[in-house]
């Protein structure tokens, strides 16, 4: 505390109430291509329709992808999404002679498109995310010069959404300024969004023209920031009939006599495509979860990914972060239709992924699923559901849990495996740390495993020891943060041991370790330590193992032997 130069009484506070923090196990993240939605950004999923009203729902293209994300959603509710796209995945545009675009989402368009002249380079409104699904929308427009009670889309009134027509604002005329507002319908011409044609998706009454409007709420009421703000189909990105409504819409209010339109604009949205991802495509998507300070994850889901992708994620996202787990599966050329190979094209990939890590996770397949959307059955890689175990673990036990077997380990939504590995089969697997799922008569489909990649024989070729580890690491390091720019002197020394001590004892009452000790004292703490400016905790941890390995001996005993003869002997 500060010195007193005259009598007083000061009064202080010191904290040491602190405590380890608790730490997110149930995140999950997924890169792959969608068929809509944002591209290369982060988004929280919390639900399959959340997934289908984000991204849309799947088509060939993108069923691998998109149940990927929902298997792993099927167990947990937090799954951070960025869909990836290749350069050639165009939006789509009112403009039928416009060169292609690719507006990736909302903050390029605001960077680069908002409020910048385009020069009618793409009309007046685009598709709001690259994709072909864009083709299906039309938007409509009318001025208090255009208005009627005949407007319609298709033969579908408009009017009847507005029913009086637009004119002039109250600010925008007390600004000395006329004939600011609009109104804007956006309509689902082709059914894709809604599956029934011509249904209006959106309304926008009394937008305005001039670029100061604000709304009763006190926001923008510019027709280009609103849409921009609210919807979820569309940009306006440049004044309709451009060459006549150029110079007066986008201006501020005083004194402005906006143009008006001479005729109703209506707009067919065209030219959104759809183009196959690259391993780059995926890869960079990938990229957005490298830096562990910006983005919380614990589990990262590789999906349909090529080998390629998957030693991207394993080398720069688990292995490099050092708090989550990459979950890979074979392709499915390995084990779809390839009836006697199986097991062969199983090593063969392992050989080829060339990985050998406590933060990778290896199952051997893929299941047979239904597409409500489409009708249809898929085979998708196991690897989500897998992920998806470790969250029913953290849930129903802790993450220190293995994942696999009946009590914890059972897989949901699967019609079938496409290949169901036999006793011989599986040891083969197993010692390369490619963990079996196996589809057991009465038991139904089964995690047959829990060992991460790791060649080295060590606590840490275990799933369950490998996330114990995470937990403790995460949570004692966001804890020891607070020792920063304190003395390296005993007490603080001292608090840091009170402070991970009741933390690791818990632990060890809830079954993750058989025992430890937490040093942190002169004997680690030399002065050279101290002299450096350093500060060293060292905390020895004794893991709890899971079974994998069950003997049962069955003795026969004759009537006239007493059991304490025998036992111990055999």
């Amino acid at each position: 505390m500060a010195f007193q130069v005259s009598p007083g009484v000061s009064v202080s506070e010191v904290n040491l109430t602190q405590a380890i923090p608790a730490i997110l196990t149930t995140a999950g993240a997924y890169a792959g291509p969608f068929v809509w939605g944002p591209v290369n950004q982060i988004i929280t999923i919390s639900t399959e329709p959340t997934l289908v009203s984000t991204f849309g729902s799947p088509d060939g293209n993108t069923a691998t992808s998109f149940f990927s994300a929902s298997s792993f959603l099927a167990y947990g509710n937090n799954l951070q999404v960025v869909r990836s796209a290749n350069s050639a995945t165009y939006n789509s545009t009112s403009n039928t002679s416009a060169a292609a675009v690719q507006i990736k989402n909302s903050d390029v368009f605001f960077s680069s498109y908002l409020n910048q002249n385009n020069a009618n380079a793409y009309g007046s409104f685009v598709g709001r995310y690259p994709g072909a699904l864009g083709n299906s929308l039309t938007v409509s427009i009318v001025d208090a010069n255009t208005y009627s009670n005949t407007w319609n889309v298709n033969g579908v009134s408009l009017s009847s959404y507005f029913p009086i027509a637009p004119g002039t604002s109250a600010t925008v005329s007390a600004a000395g300024g006329a004939n600011d507002q609009i109104h804007i319908a956006v309509v689902d011409t082709g059914g894709v969004f809604t599956g029934t044609k011509n249904t209006v998706l959106e309304t926008y009454p009394f937008v305005s023209k001039a670029y100061d409007a604000l709304d009763t709420l006190g926001n923008s009421n510019y027709y280009k920031t609103k849409v921009y703000n609210n919807s979820n189909y569309v940009y306006a990105i440049d004044p309709p009939q451009y060459a006549n409504t150029n110079t007066t819409w986008g201006q501020y209010s005083a004194n402005t006599n906006f143009a008006l339109m001479s005729s109703v604009v209506t707009v067919n949205l065209s030219g959104g495509t759809y183009a196959t991802n690259t391993d780059g495509d995926t890869s960079s998507a990938w990229s957005l979860f490298v830096n562990a300070d910006v983005v919380n994850i614990s589990l990262a889901i590789t999906g349909g990914a090529s080998t390629t992708v998957q030693q991207y994620v394993i080398d720069n996202i688990s292995t490099a972060r050092k708090d989550c787990v990459a979950f890979i599966s074979p392709p499915s050329s390995a084990v779809v239709n390839n009836t006697g190979n199986e097991l062969a094209s199983i090593i063969s990939w392992y050989n080829s992924l060339g990985r050998a890590t406590s933060y990778a996770f290896a199952d051997c397949g893929w299941k047979y699923m239904f597409d409500k959307y489409n009708n249809t059955y898929r085979y998708i890689p196991l690897n989500a559901d897998i992920a998806g175990l470790c969250v029913n673990t953290d849930t129903t036990r802790d993450p220190w849990f293995s994942p696999a077997g009946y009590n914890r380990g059972a897989l949901k939504n699967v019609v079938k495996l496409a290949w169901n590995p036999t006793q011989t089969q599986r040891d083969s697997l197993y010692p390369l740390g490619i963990n079996p799922v196996v589809s057991f008569q009465g038991s139904g489909v089964i995690l047959y495993g829990d060992k991460t990649l790791l060649s080295q024989p060590s606590a840490f070729d275990r799933i369950n020891v490998r996330r114990l580890f995470i937990i403790l690491e995460k949570t004692i390091a966001a804890a020891a943060k607070y020792s920063l720019f304190e003395f390296n002197d005993q007490f603080t020394q001292a608090q840091f041991v009170a402070l991970v001590t009741p933390f690791l004892r818990d632990i060890q009452g809830r079954r993750g370790i058989y025992n430890f000790q937490v040093v942190c004292d002169a004997t680690n703490n030399t002065p050279a330590v101290v002299n450096a400016n350093q500060f060293v905790g060292s905390i020895y941890v004794q893991p709890a193992r899971s079974i994998n390995f069950i003997q049962l001996n069955f003795v026969a005993v004759g009537s006239g032997v007493s059991f304490t003869e025998v036992v111990g002997a055999v």
